[in-house]
């Protein structure tokens, strides 16, 4: 087994699967959460509307779309969960069925990674000679299908929970306004200026998961969520007459 896989570490092939990490999931759900309820809260700042309203606005908007983003989350992944296991039992057949014909494409694959004479053989008869190893080549390379990284329900139920814990941050001035005794513009700078610091963080954390310095990436997070803020505002700082 060891001289095996010597041989696609040899040449940077990786066939295993990997479990599920949380991390991406409440990255992402926990920007989703910040930026939604900071452009509701600035909605409504925008609107002059009372403290209230922000609160019931802001915790409506903050489990409503929360639960609707898990959701979505849930079903996407389920969906891909699915169609990966209709087209790799597909494959499976096609085994026993087009055998010669699937060995040729595994050499092809192979061939693309460098492998070339004996060790293009080798390759070929290591692969074909263990059908799930032989399957999983066939759904990325020939489909680029994996089964990584996706768990329906902990997808679910990490990405809820990160939108409530992240999206909370902008209510939590308002909430604690009576204990600070600030006026409601004030609370407003404070709501800012930690709601962006947390959309900082956590777009820094984002760059773990791409190629983007964390600098950057978290001062890009800080920009949208800004602008999507802004926006925000100014439409209800404009329609704040209709109410």
């Amino acid at each position: 087994m060891h001289e095996n896989e010597d041989v696609f570490k040899l040449h940077g092939v990786a066939l295993r699967s990997g479990s599920y990490s949380w991390g991406p999931d409440f990255v992402y759900g926990g920007i989703d959460g910040a930026i939604t309820t900071f452009a509701v809260v600035a909605g409504v700042e925008g609107a002059s509307l009372s403290i209230p309203v922000i609160l019931i606005l802001g915790f409506a908007n903050l489990f409503a779309d929360g639960f609707s983003m898990a959701v979505g989350k849930y079903l996407s992944d389920k969906s891909s969960q699915e169609l990966y296991e209709k087209i790799k039992k597909i494959e499976y057949e096609h085994l026993k069925v087009k055998t010669v014909h699937e060995k040729e494409e595994v050499k092809e694959i192979m061939r693309s990674y460098g492998f070339k004479g004996k060790d293009l053989d080798r390759a070929v008869s290591v692969i074909t000679s263990n059908e799930d190893v032989w399957v999983d080549l066939m759904m990325r390379n020939e489909f680029n299908l994996t089964n990584e990284n996706v768990d329906p329900v902990k997808g679910g139920v990490t990405t809820f929970i990160s939108f409530l814990l992240i999206g909370i941050i902008p209510l939590l001035g308002y909430l604690l306004r009576p204990i600070f005794e600030l006026s409601q513009k004030n609370t407003f700078f404070v709501t800012i200026f930690m709601t962006l610091i947390a959309l900082f963080i956590v777009g820094a954390v984002k760059s773990k998961f791409s190629i983007r310095h964390w600098f950057f990436s978290g001062l890009q997070t800080v920009l949208i969520g800004g602008a999507a803020a802004g926006i925000a505002y100014f439409v209800g700082y404009f329609l704040k007459d209709l109410v």
